[in-house]
């Protein structure tokens, strides 16, 4: 595992969308904040004001952009955009439902529950794509000098991201999910744990 110069890193998945509540896979593509995903964004943010956090980067696509301009205005910090935090593309999948893939690609869904790291999606990225672009993304943060950064991305990309950090093998990494009212604390050693509501920091 490549070791970076952070004191720490906070994790921060964008809201709840309206994707997310319909089932619908999202990807590179994009779906409106719910009322719910927006207030659990303020909820992270003001979790995350009370950190020493030194700058702030996002995945571009809307979602994602929208949430950290939240966590920016709670911090005084200005949202620097990241082209490798984005989702992993879905390609085909993109907006569709688990019922519409099976219905289009009978038994695909199957075979990827056996591999899902190495697994494509039809014209899009597999978990090993995205476990190259989050190792690129980590790289080029820390080249910035910054030592306590907020990421502010999706579940895909975050689980390659806690890989990295906490220096996990692929199985654990794909076995962890990132709620979008959870913001993760990876310490410098590559432990894992998550704010809480009382400042204090509880484990994953």
């Amino acid at each position: 595992m490549t070791a970076f110069a952070f004191e720490a890193v906070y994790l921060a998945r964008h809201g709840q969308t309206e994707w997310n509540l319909a089932g619908r896979r999202q990807g590179r593509m994009d779906s409106p904040l719910t009322d719910r995903g927006v207030r659990q964004v303020h909820r992270n943010a003001r979790l995350t004001s009370h950190e020493p956090v030194d700058a702030i980067f996002a995945s571009p696509l809307e979602r994602a952009r929208t949430s950290a301009e939240v966590f920016a205005t709670a911090l005084g910090l200005t949202v620097q955009l990241l082209d490798d935090l984005s989702e992993v593309d879905h390609g085909e999948w993109s907006g569709l439902t688990d019922g519409e893939i099976e219905s289009g690609w009978p038994g695909e869904v199957a075979v990827r529950e056996r591999d899902k790291y190495s697994y494509r999606f039809p014209g899009g990225e597999s978990y090993a794509d995205a476990d190259s672009r989050a190792g690129r993304a980590l790289a080029s943060i820390a080249r910035t000098g910054v030592r306590r950064p907020l990421l502010v991305s999706h579940e895909m990309i975050g689980r390659m991201l806690l890989k990295h950090l906490g220096r996990l093998d692929r199985e654990a990494a794909l076995r962890l999910s990132h709620p979008s009212d959870v913001v993760y604390c990876v310490g410098a050693a590559g432990q894992i744990s998550r704010l809480s509501l009382d400042r204090a920091v509880g484990p994953a």
